[in-house]
């Protein structure tokens, strides 16, 4: 990586007002840096001229002073199974509409008003169907830290390109935990926002379960991305569809007074890795140290799993039903084989965890008027081998569902959560935390990943260089 792939968005924003920079010298640096990192497939492909037009638009409103946002000429990645104008939405199959989409997703559609540089669409596993990234259409997407092992998914090529400045801002799904084990995989940061705060459209088949969110470097860029995101699209008829606050006023505030239940495993019989245990287990000491009070207590989840493969396993059904029979060869076995799986849950089984949930989001109301956050693990184990489901160490069955008991259980809640990494493991692979707040309380989850961002900052990946400053001083740029 070089100074500029290095920079955050007020970085750049910054060197865009004096000069120093220009959109465009930003946006064939990152094709640059694609194309030198693309054994690490995390792109589909992209349209230069398309790309370079938006970064010459942009280049002429800083010329002018007169940016049209926070986030003009900031470069930023979209998961193929967003709408983005003019851009085909794969899904990772190949039996899906190779049409470009006709309109933006809304969060694509405010990331364009504020004059971010779309540069295109990262790789996912079919459907978004597992916590890898490898599918039949784009073939394996490849951990930067190791290459033979996978960087989670299913927002696994935005999670690749945050981790290695491919773009800044990266825009990713979450259904049952897809931008925070790609985040804990790869040490960056993924977070999940409240169900309604981002509005969606068109709706998910996954309803009430998928949520859209950033996945970024750092918090800071992700709390400046999220203030563009959340803004009101009434497309969503289940959005909040009121003004976004901004999500980086009181970034800073820290965590003192703030009530925090540590969850080693849940109440679950998770097999948890001892040195990701010890390295929660150092996050919590750290609140404590910084003036919160910490507690463990293990929130009321217990039916989480059965709930979610309810719900899951008879969209992958629908999904699958709906593509001619004889293309079904060309998807993912392992996604057939969920979906012969939803085909034995009845339509009654879908209703009742539907209905479910509202049990399970009382009950966390109340674990969350003695706590104003829950912190656990992001995952119980370190990235897996490229191109598995299931890992080679442990005894997890044969549904992925079990390697990643932390991150659906806050999709039937509709809660927000965000991963944060926490250090290398011995294997030199990331390690990662999640916070988890109350319905709402987007900016207290942000705060807390903050002041662990600040107070133990993450090891460089050696494909990186030392990162430089967010007012770093380049000569002039001749525009």
């Amino acid at each position: 990586m070089n100074a500029i792939a290095e920079m955050t968005c007020i970085g750049l924003t910054q060197a865009y007002r004096r000069g120093v920079l220009s959109p465009v010298d930003v946006a064939l640096d990152v094709f640059a840096n694609i194309e030198r990192n693309s054994a690490l497939n995390a792109f589909l492909p992209i349209e230069r001229d398309a790309v370079l037009a938006l970064a010459r638009d942009s280049e002429a409103r800083w010329r002018a002073g007169a940016p049209l946002g926070a986030i003009d000429g900031v470069p930023a990645s979209i998961k193929d199974n967003i709408w983005a104008k003019g851009l085909p939405t794969r899904r990772g199959s190949k039996t899906t509409d190779t049409s470009p989409a006709l309109a933006d997703s809304p969060a694509v559609a405010r990331l364009r008003e504020q004059g971010a540089v779309i540069i295109g669409k990262t790789t996912m596993p079919e459907h978004g169907w597992i916590g890898v990234c490898h599918s039949p259409l784009t073939g394996i997407t490849r951990n930067p830290w190791n290459r033979e092992h996978t960087p989670g998914g299913s927002t696994g090529g935005g999670a690749v390109a945050a981790l290695m400045g491919l773009g800044v801002l990266h825009l990713g799904t979450d259904g049952a935990g897809s931008l925070r084990i790609p985040a804990a995989f790869t040490g960056v940061f993924g977070m999940k926002p409240s169900f309604g705060l981002v509005p969606i459209y068109p709706t998910s088949l996954l309803n009430v379960l998928s949520h859209q969110g950033p996945i970024t470097r750092t918090v800071a860029d992700c709390a400046q991305m999220l203030s563009v995101i959340a803004q009101p699209d009434a497309r969503d008829m289940a959005a909040w569809n009121t003004p976004a606050p901004d999500f980086t006023a009181g970034l800073d505030d820290g965590v003192r007074g703030l009530r925090v239940a540590f969850s080693a495993r849940l109440g679950d019989t998770v097999a948890l890795d001892p040195e990701i245990e010890a390295a929660a287990r150092k996050i919590a000491h750290v609140l404590e140290g910084q003036g919160a009070v910490v507690e463990e207590a293990d929130p009321p989840l217990s039916r989480a799993r059965d709930l979610i493969r309810s719900m899951w396993w008879q969209v992958a059904t629908a999904i699958v039903d709906a593509v001619p029979a004889e293309r079904r060869a060309e998807m993912d076995p392992g996604f057939l084989v969920i979906a012969e799986r939803g085909r034995k849950r009845s339509v009654g089984a879908y209703l009742a965890a539907y209905a479910a949930r509202a049990e399970m989001h009382n009950a966390m109301r109340d674990f969350h008027e003695r706590y104003d956050l829950l912190l656990t693990p992001t995952m119980p184990i370190t990235a897996p081998k490229a191109g598995l489901e299931m890992p080679e160490v442990g005894d997890f069955g044969d549904d992925w569902l079990n390697w990643s008991p932390y991150t659906y259980p806050f999709n039937l809640t509709q809660q927000p959560a965000a991963s944060v990494p926490c250090g290398l493991a011995r294997n030199g692979l990331p390690m990662g935390v999640q916070f988890v707040g109350p319905l709402r309380k987007d900016m207290t989850v942000l705060r807390a990943a903050r002041a662990i961002e600040q107070l133990l900052p993450m090891p460089i990946c050696r494909f990186m260089s030392k990162p430089v400053a967010s007012d770093v001083s380049l000569e002039p740029t001749v525009l």
